[in-house]
């Protein structure tokens, strides 16, 4: 068996056994390789099922939970989703495999600028990454059929709900960023009405707003 076919069996293995089982989403996360976005010192370790520092003090997310949170976001082949927290691009890109249109905010222009740097070398076309506030979401581009965050807010934030469409599916974790945080999916139910699922424990850097320094 080949380097990179060990790799993928080894990133296939931890997301059945974390009960990961849409074969859309086994398929993008086999095609979309988790070392092209993991640099430096910890590069040799891209492979494994366990979160991973990258610049700007952010985590590049273990990928049995990238793969848990793009299973609950049920994405159809015309949906147009939303990204907060770009990080290293990692969960974009499996992203863009799944929906028509991914847009992921940052507050660090570094990391969407070497973010968008990996697309584009990927042949990822159907990304649009922009350096803002997630916190405020884009509401010029709303509403949105799925919304993903990758950073902990105490509760799902108001503008975020706001451009989630009638019969939208928003994932986020929620909580104190010194806990345990729940990763939380949201199901927009009327123009007011939302329903609130529990999926699992998990740990997040928290949801910040502004723009970072860098």
């Amino acid at each position: 068996m080949s380097r990179s076919a060990e790799h993928v069996m080894q990133v296939l293995y931890a997301l059945r056994s974390a009960g990961v089982t849409d074969p859309r989403v086994l398929s993008a996360m086999e095609r979309i390789d988790r070392g092209r976005f993991v640099r430096g010192h910890f590069a040799a370790r891209a492979h494994e099922d366990v979160p991973l520092p990258i610049p700007c003090g952010q985590t590049i997310s273990q990928p049995s939970v990238v793969g848990l949170m793009t299973q609950a976001l049920d994405i159809q082949p015309r949906d147009k989703v939303l990204e907060i927290g770009t990080g290293s691009g990692y969960q974009a890109a499996i992203l863009s495999l799944l929906a028509r249109r991914v847009y992921t905010v940052d507050r660090f222009r570094s990391l969407v600028s070497q973010a968008r740097e990996v697309f584009q070398s990927l042949g990822l076309h159907n990304i649009t990454a922009f350096a803002a506030d997630g916190s405020h979401g884009l509401p010029d581009q709303a509403p949105f059929d799925r919304i993903l965050v990758t950073a902990a807010a105490e509760d799902p934030p108001g503008p975020l709900l706001a451009q989630l469409r009638v019969g939208g599916i928003m994932v986020l974790p929620v909580g104190q960023s010194d806990t345990v945080q729940t990763l939380l999916r949201v199901t927009r139910t009327g123009d007011k009405g939302f329903d609130y699922d529990e999926l699992r424990p998990v740990r997040f850097v928290p949801l910040v707003e502004g723009i970072g320094p860098e």
